[in-house]
């Protein structure tokens, strides 16, 4: 029974994981009609099937039981990913303020600097927070919306406000989330060893 769980769990070719793959394909895709071509409505698209193949990766791996290794880690790396290059391309066509870009590097930056920390009592990450969770859904719902404000018309202006809006509370609570971590490091860092090499 255990072994049995044990090969689940290394399995490679799942529904999320395939996903996460595509997901990681259209980043590349939505930098190219961004920047190269300047189609800013595929790029939207593109934008929104990526934000919907994230939600149903998740479903699916609960739905099916399809948990595997490899997609713990495929799938927030294609987040962080998705996280530093779409902003960054909408910065490079102007879309986006560089100060934004800034605070979420940072923030990630910092993020990343901590994880000796965390190694060195045995851990490989922080559990995710809701409020983490509810920042990136809040940021990537937020960017495909100011894209979709960029014509010159009514309900483009429209959306376009409810983007910025989205993306502002979205940074308020990727910058909360990221103090919530400092005190579940702090936590770890008085309760647990430091683990001998």
């Amino acid at each position: 029974m255990n072994a049995a769980a044990g090969d689940t769990r290394d399995r490679v070719l799942t529904v999320p994981n395939v996903l996460s793959a595509l997901r990681l394909v259209l980043i590349g895709v939505f930098v190219y009609l961004l920047l190269a071509s300047h189609s800013y409505g595929w790029a939207t698209a593109v934008l929104f099937a990526s934000g919907a193949s994230d939600w149903a990766d998740g479903k699916i791996a609960r739905l099916m039981n399809q948990y595997s290794r490899l997609g713990e880690l495929l799938d927030p790396a294609v987040d962080r990913l998705y996280m530093v290059v779409v902003p960054v391309a909408m910065a490079i066509a102007g879309i986006l303020p560089w100060w934004i870009i800034g605070v979420l590097l940072v923030r990630d930056g910092l993020l990343a600097a901590l994880l000796p920390v965390l190694r060195s009592r045995g851990l490989t990450a922080l559990p995710v927070t809701y409020i983490g969770k509810a920042a990136t859904f809040a940021l990537m719902s937020a960017l495909p919306l100011i894209l979709l404000g960029q014509w010159d018309a009514l309900w483009s202006r429209v959306i376009g406000a409810c983007g910025w809006a989205l993306l502002i509370w979205g940074i308020y609570l990727y910058l909360w989330s990221f103090v919530l971590y400092l005190i579940q490091l702090g936590m770890v860092v008085r309760q647990l060893p430091r683990v001998s090499a």
